[in-house]
């Protein structure tokens, strides 16, 4: 009479290369597609405006925008009325290291003292590592800060990429995706995304109207914070879907 074979050793005889790397990827695209072609795309943009940068082909284009946001004839007079300096300087502060670290300090107790630890983990997490990230990408290009026009803020690092463009996006990409995924109303998913790309783009905008940075600076900043929130957000995804 034939024996079945015991499924364990079944299972013994699978490829090893089934944990591999390569797999996770596969299994993330498959769960996760427009995710991970957003996070594709951000790491391409970011790499394209880079290669532009470090060769100069993008100074034209930097030095005209910046320009563009002064009063001919006078660089020390941004365009636009008295007050809107002052408001855009208010904006550069919602992406400040003082105001986000403080936002994900909150954010991450409340998420704690409300049991949702695994939140509070990820939203510290994926905050943290994004600003590691900025300063260690500013080591690495070490760009110069725009000599154009004078300052209209206090600047303390090297210029490229942006990290109030890149740390802002990571900030308010990952507190905007909790909250999607806290509702199953579709209205609200969109609301909060929404209003976390309005606060990324306004901050980012606000680096250059106030000449503190290029503009492919800032480019480079959403398209790196954009794609760090996506990659996170993915590997985490599949992990979730792992043990469960």
């Amino acid at each position: 009479m034939s024996q079945r074979l015991p499924q364990t050793v079944e299972l013994a005889d699978e490829p090893l290369a089934g944990s591999s790397w390569k797999k996770t990827v596969r299994l993330l695209t498959r769960q996760f597609p427009w995710v991970v072609a957003g996070t594709a795309l951000g790491l391409l943009m970011f790499g394209r405006t880079a290669f532009l940068m470090s060769t100069g082909d993008s100074d034209g284009f930097d030095q005209r925008v910046l320009l563009a946001m002064r009063t001919a004839g006078d660089l020390t007079d941004p365009i636009g009325p008295l007050w809107l300096a002052g408001f855009m300087r208010d904006v550069t502060g919602l992406g400040g290291f003082g105001v986000l670290s403080f936002i994900v300090l909150a954010v991450t107790a409340f998420l704690a003292a409300t049991q949702r630890r695994r939140e509070a983990l990820e939203i510290f997490a994926m905050s943290f590592s994004g600003w590691l990230l900025s300063h260690a990408m500013k080591f690495v290009f070490q760009r110069p800060r725009p000599d154009l026009v004078p300052y209209g803020a206090d600047v303390f690092s090297s210029s490229f990429p942006s990290g109030h463009a890149t740390v802002s996006a990571v900030v308010y990409l990952t507190l905007a995706a909790v909250l999607a995924r806290s509702t199953d109303d579709v209205r609200v998913k969109a609301f909060v995304v929404s209003l976390a790309i309005l606060l990324t783009v306004a901050i980012g905008f606000s680096r250059v109207y106030l000449g503190v940075h290029w503009p492919t600076d800032v480019l480079a900043g959403w398209s790196l914070g954009a794609a760090w929130v996506g990659l996170c957000i993915s590997v985490v995804r599949h992990l979730e879907r792992s043990q469960a």
